[in-house]
């Protein structure tokens, strides 16, 4: 098998396999509920020209059936193997010497048994194919489905739509079959769905080349993608730069979001920055759309489909519920979702048409007065859809009647009048009520089944759209880099002259060479040197012990701060060697590091950790020594440009303590990121040398940025 990264799949040479003109099903039976049968059945409405392979009879109802691939009237452009695990092997022999350009393997029994010699087979199989030319959709998949062609192949129960899609439509992604078909299962409700394609064991083709596919598919307005972990991530992040490329909008919902190897990491960066954060990091920076729950992923993608581009940053509600309106603040608020006053026009007609009683503010309440007057919905939406403060609007349905149902039409027309994204929150639990399939199966209307979720799409949508505005998924340019240009080398040459772990010093010398602001501090090697030092420094001074074998120097005990004279220095010298030789008996000691005292500032992480998947990563956080309790961060891949670097900064929960906080002066952000910038540089330049990174803290204050501590692990 290949050990490099296997290019991704495009749509232009698997025409077979998406498009085919003829399909054959291997162990095609007349036992009801066989595998072969029920993808017979399930074919019934496809265009192309179908063939059924199986030794075992001549004719299966009113069609000829064969005795084996090489006996058929054409060479299919893909089959369907229904046959059992024993069987595959030589159906695929089979494929490759037809000359088939595609093949589905339903069989299980591969490589998710974890038994070496199916782990054999599996591999064997795959490069068969491989070098023959047969793309591989499974083994243990449940197949692929294509509502424009009727090509629904699976031996599975195929959910049904009313019609075949009559407009660019979902794509669906996934590793498993049973959750895409769940994802899938949405047609029955009225989502427009073109193709689901599910990939099993993934032995040849897998969920990136699938993104790929559908991002070159003119069918397809928005993907939705689920899946596991992958051996090669990399590639889906490529097939999200396709998509991105082709303005296609990619929605994830990814499991087992674990933080495997964090445990085993030394610094605080390393508890930070786990799998599922270098995952995060590299969707986005591709401009992927992540979704936190699986049942906000259809949702997501079917607004991400129908929604136009955002023309304004605004939303505006309209609701005939005071509750539902409330409601809709509170989540806006949550997800960062600005909902501003309508403008005077708007305002006009609002005033003019809701009762007193109710809200004429956004979100605006015209109360159930609407039974009443009618009309004054479509006067109030249609005022707030041509304010050109708002992007989108939102319709609150607290209530299923059928007195309801026109108003979904209504928002419509005017959304798509006025060029703007409607949704309607269905929040009855009358799930499938009067209205629900009409508000769902509208091209200009998204259905939320939770206030929540809408208002989460809402910033994803907003999002997405700057990100493609200012150009952000790409990365950085080398041209813009901060480092001076000898940084690399002299890093280099500083960290093979290290042992494992750098001490402190040795640390913050590796970040100054790449233009960190590092504190002043002297090396003592007894309690005389340490009093000389703080004298020359100035006090009130800091005492730490310096040793390459105690790397988190605040558990041991072994830092004292704010000293104010040289009796305090000798007291402190003194306790620090005693805690260091109980919390490290042994332990190497070079001496103490003085140095000068800090003022006051906001304390800041910012790190980085090479994954094994993706890379050197950049973590930026809240610092100091609440770092892994808060767990207050963002993490991107290394390195980061300007406005990713700020980006990072303003996903911080406690982002508006750096805008100014008790007196304090507003750090400065262009600075900071400046900073996360340079450690970038650093992590990406001595990727093969350096395993984590730890700045902590920064201490900020106005334009006053100090590292007064540092960890670098090598690796």
């Amino acid at each position: 098998m290949p050990t490099g990264p296997r290019p991704l799949a495009r749509a232009a040479a698997l025409g077979r396999l998406l498009h085919p003109r003829s399909i054959a099903i291997i162990g095609a039976s007349e036992r009801a509920g066989s595998f072969g049968e029920r993808t017979q059945r399930n074919l019934a409405g496809y265009a192309g020209r179908l063939h059924l392979v199986n030794s075992r009879y001549q004719r299966l109802g009113d069609q000829p059936c064969h005795a084996a691939i090489a006996a058929l009237p054409e060479v299919p452009d893909l089959v369907v193997c229904a046959a059992p695990m024993e069987a595959v092997e030589g159906v695929v022999r089979d494929c490759v010497e037809a000359g088939v350009g595609a093949a589905i393997l339903y069989a299980a029994g591969f490589a998710e048994t974890g038994r070496p010699e199916r782990v054999a087979l599996q591999a064997r199989i795959a490069a068969m194919a491989r070098e023959g030319g047969v793309r591989l959709i499974g083994p243990n998949c449940i197949g692929m489905l294509d509502y424009a062609s009727g090509a629904t192949i699976s031996f599975a129960a195929v959910p049904r739509p009313a019609a075949p899609p009559d407009r660019p439509a979902i794509g669906i992604v996934s590793q498993s079959g049973n959750l895409g078909f769940a994802l899938a299962q949405g047609v029955e409700r009225g989502v427009a769905i073109g193709r689901v394609l599910a990939f099993g064991n993934s032995a040849d083709l897998d969920v990136a080349d699938g993104v790929a596919l559908l991002a070159e598919d003119p069918g397809c307005a928005a993907i939705a993608c689920v899946f596991e972990g992958m051996a090669e991530p990399r590639r889906l992040v490529e097939a999200a730069e396709i998509a991105w490329a082709a303005d296609k909008p990619l929605a994830v919902f990814k499991l087992a979001t674990g933080e495997q190897g964090a445990a085993a990491a030394l610094s605080h960066t390393g508890s930070l920055a786990g799998s599922d954060a270098a995952y995060r990091a590299a969707f986005e920076r591709a401009g992927v759309v992540m979704v936190e729950q699986f049942d906000a992923l259809l949702e997501t993608a079917a607004f991400l489909a129908k929604a136009p581009p955002c023309r304004a940053p605004g939303v505006a509600v309209v609701s005939t519920s005071g509750g539902a309106a409330i409601m809709a603040a509170d989540k806006a608020e949550a997800h960062g979702v600005t909902l501003p006053q309508p403008g005077e026009a708007a305002q006009a007609v609002l005033a003019a048409r809701i009762p007193e009683f109710g809200s004429s503010r956004n979100p605006v309440d015209i109360t159930a007065q609407v039974l009443n007057d009618p009309d004054s919905l479509r006067a109030c939406a249609e005022a707030l859809c041509a304010d050109p403060a708002y992007g989108a609007v939102i319709l609150p349905n607290g209530y299923a009647y059928e007195f309801a149902t026109p108003r979904f039409a209504l928002l419509g027309e005017l959304a798509a009048a006025h060029g703007k994204a409607a949704a309607v929150v269905w929040l009855t639990e009358w799930l499938e009520g009067p209205g629900a399939r009409a508000a769902e199966a509208n091209p200009q209307v998204a259905l939320f089944r939770s206030m929540d979720r809408c208002f989460a799409a809402l910033a994803a949508w907003q999002a997405r759209a700057e990100r493609r505005a200012t150009q952000g998924a790409a990365a950085p340019d080398p041209a813009t880099r901060l480092a001076p240009p000898e940084a690399a080398a002299r890093a280099a040459a500083l960290l093979d002259a290290a042992g494992p772990t750098l001490t402190e010093r040795e640390a913050k010398s590796v970040l100054a060479a790449y233009g960190v602001p590092v504190v002043e501090e002297r090396l003592a090697a007894d309690a005389e040197a340490a009093v000389a030092a703080a004298a020359s420094l100035g006090y009130p001074v800091a005492l730490k012990v310096e040793s390459p074998d105690i790397p988190h120097k605040t558990e041991a005990g072994v830092i004292r701060l704010g000293l104010a004279d040289a009796a305090a220095v000798r007291a402190a010298h003194a306790a620090v060697l005693a805690n260091a030789a109980r919390a490290a008996p042994g332990a190497r000691i070079n001496g103490v590091l003085v140095q000068p005292m800090v003022p006051q500032g906001i304390e800041i992480v910012v790190g980085a950790r090479r994954d094994p998947l993706f890379g050197p990563m950049v973590v930026v956080g809240l610092g100091g020594i609440l770092v892994e309790l808060l767990r207050d961060s963002a993490t991107a891949l290394a390195p980061v440009g300007e406005a990713e670097a700020r980006a990072m900064l303003r996903r911080l929960k406690g982002y508006r303590l750096l805008r100014g906080f008790r007196g304090l002066p507003p750090v400065d952000e262009a600075a900071l990121a400046a900073i996360i910038r340079r450690v970038g540089e650093l992590a990406a330049d001595q990727r093969e040398r350096i395993a984590e990174i730890d700045v902590n803290p920064l201490i900020c204050a106005g334009s006053r940025i100090l590292a007064v501590d540092g960890l670098i692990v090598r690796g």
